[in-house]
């Protein structure tokens, strides 16, 4: 017979910790492999090899086509937030319009109600009053105000007389943004980017196949590089060769048209798959111990 452990008794009201570890419960991690880290010549829209690639001045590279489209895309989102929100203003307009005139027509048949009624007013305050309960102009004007209230009273209680929130449209801004960084883009802001192909090996390679190389020192671009592009002229060598050439000599060592230090960009990467290396890629998931049934809520993993 097994001795009373923690781990092998299973008669207690509440669980244990090796078992609420053994269902999952608390935050588990996990290293995020090759699979899931996008590759520095991969569009950061589309997630494939990047055709005619163009970068923002955050280093983020996209298709041609892609950030066309994005762009394309907001700008007609823009303009029908733009529409609406004119026609918000537009009926916002007309309701109080609306409500003056109603309260000018109000006032001005109270006002001939007071003046050609055949309902007398008594000056006497004794006699203000009629059997009937009306005293002139203020009795017609009480009921034209009850009237208005009871038409437009809010009873949460009847279906017909449900209070509805009125949804508003606030002005909506006529920039663009990047899809990555979020920060304001505009078209004339991009430029193109040139990567130098490694022609060395004789081998018929498909566009999927291709190896960049940079142009100064022929090392093989790969994540676990910091790749640097010169919005000048295009051209991408990686940092070690940015920094030790260009940023001295002022002159890109591929076509040697000048640059200047504001030019060099550093283009945005996925990682390498090590938490230590640029960004900390590590996906958490998070389960909580649910009440009764053993089951927990899980939060959708996110990366770190």
């Amino acid at each position: 017979m097994p001795q009373r452990h923690s781990k092998n008794n299973n008669d207690l009201a509440f669980f244990t910790y090796d078992e609420k570890r053994k269902l999952g419960y608390g935050t588990q991690k996990e290293r995020l492999g090759k699979d899931s880290i996008k590759p520095f010549d991969a569009c950061c829209l589309c997630l494939k090899p990047f055709i005619d690639p163009m970068s923002c001045q955050k280093g983020h590279v996209f298709c041609k086509e892609c950030i066309l489209e994005c762009l394309l895309a907001q700008k007609k989102d823009i303009q029908r937030k733009l529409a609406s929100h004119e026609l918000q203003k537009k009926q916002e307009k007309e309701e109080e319009a609306e409500k003056l005139m109603s309260q000018k027509a109000r006032e001005l048949d109270a006002f001939d109600q007071q003046n050609h009624g055949a309902v007398p007013q008594y000056s006497d305050r004794n006699y203000s009053q009629d059997k009937n309960g009306f005293h002139g102009a203020n009795s017609v004007k009480v009921t034209s105000y009850e009237e208005e209230a009871l038409r437009t009273m809010k009873a949460f209680w009847l279906p017909s007389a449900t209070p509805v929130a009125p949804v508003k449209v606030d002005a909506p801004s006529t920039c663009t943004l990047c899809p990555e960084g979020k920060e304001k883009l505009k078209l004339k802001s991009l430029f193109p980017v040139y990567f130098t192909e490694d022609t060395s090996e004789k081998k018929s390679s498909s566009s999927l196949d291709k190896t960049f190389i940079c142009p100064s020192c022929k090392v093989t671009l790969t994540n676990t590089l910091s790749l640097v592009a010169l919005s000048s002229c295009g051209h991408v060598f990686c940092k070690k060769c940015a920094d030790k050439f260009m940023a001295v000599d002022k002159v890109c060592l591929a076509c040697s048209k000048g640059c200047k230090e504001r030019n060099l960009v550093n283009l945005e990467k996925g990682g390498t798959g090590f938490a230590g290396h640029d960004d900390h890629l590590v996906a958490t998931d998070f389960k909580h111990l649910g009440s009764g049934s053993g089951l927990g809520l899980v939060r959708p993993a996110t990366k770190t």
